[in-house]
């Protein structure tokens, strides 16, 4: 089969073609024919090594972890899913991923791509409205009627972080550059911060809950417009509790994890149209096609998701 592998830590240079054998399946795996994948900035840290410490990767590896695909085998003691279904899912971090023409993938880590859902926006799916969801629900604790302040809506995260927290009953406040106020707003964001003429942290104690996924400074500012006794979750470095306490406000950090529970909720609101995946620019499944895709994400400048069509 075709792949694209990575052999080492380092820049999009380190993406090269290869041809593999086509692996098999036995027990609980699944042989997914991949349709289409995303490409996150998780992944493009993990590839730079920023996380070799905590997530050493053994190469040569093949990334592309959030998939969509056909199912073409089936092991033994799979009972949910038969040849030809649509699936979507997340594969582990530490095994191939889907810049191939094939994945191996345990079952439970897979759910079932509706009809109406095309195989790329299935693909935008799993890891950041999961995160989106588990920033909101399973950390904040979102009420219907509160307000919550999202940081870089336009962005994997953000963008299912505005259509969720809507859904959850909301009131929307992001930050994004000019350009993306349309996009944003059509997302379903009450309010729009353009971060180039708007210093947000103007807006003191304005808000019930704060998304971080920028970090930093951006984090730091943050908790003046947290109300007193508001909660504030980064997935973007570790908050400074001894400054949230001081504020008068609760801090946590997300490590996100996989919930296929929560996926199959979320390809539901997709199906139905509820939550609608920020499709942005796809690229060809090529070694150019993949280096420019992880350049695209490495910029921080994406509108929505980045995909790799691979059939």
């Amino acid at each position: 089969m075709k792949t694209i592998i990575t052999e080492a830590y380092g820049g999009v240079e380190e993406f090269k073609a290869a041809e593999l054998e086509t692996p098999g399946v036995t027990g609980n795996e699944v042989l997914v024919e991949v349709h289409a994948v995303a490409v996150n900035r998780m992944d493009v840290k993990v590839r730079a090594g920023d996380f070799k410490k905590v997530i050493p990767l053994s190469f040569p590896i093949i990334f592309g972890w959030d998939i969509s695909g056909t199912v073409k085998e089936v092991g033994g003691l799979v009972e949910k899913f038969k040849v030809g279904d649509e699936v979507v899912g997340k594969a582990e971090l530490k095994k191939p991923g889907g810049f191939a023409e094939y994945i191996v993938m345990e079952d439970k880590l897979l759910v079932s791509k509706p009809e109406n859902v095309s195989f790329e926006e299935a693909a935008a799916v799993p890891l950041t409205s999961m995160t989106a969801w588990q920033m909101l629900k399973d950390k904040a604790e979102i009420e219907a009627g509160e307000k919550v302040f999202i940081h870089a809506g336009s962005g994997g995260v953000g963008s299912f972080a505005i259509q969720l927290a809507k859904y959850f009953g909301a009131e929307v406040t992001t930050t994004t550059s000019g350009k993306n106020a349309e996009f944003v707003k059509n997302l379903g964001a009450d309010t729009v911060i353009n971060y180039r003429e708007e210093d947000f942290s103007e807006r003191k104690m304005e808000f019930d809950v704060v998304l971080d996924t920028l970090g930093g400074e951006i984090q730091e500012k943050s908790y003046d417009v947290l109300k007193p006794g508001g909660r504030l979750v980064s997935i973007a470095g570790k908050p400074d509790k001894e400054l949230a306490e001081e504020k008068g406000v609760t801090a946590m950090y997300l490590n996100s994890s996989t919930k296929v529970d929560q996926l199959e909720k979320i390809m539901g609101l997709v199906s139905e149209g509820t939550v609608k995946p920020a499709v942005g620019e796809i690229f060809p499944f090529t070694v150019e096609g993949v280096q420019e895709a992880h350049k695209l994400s490495e910029s921080g400048h994406a509108k929505g998701k980045i995909i790799v069509k691979i059939k």
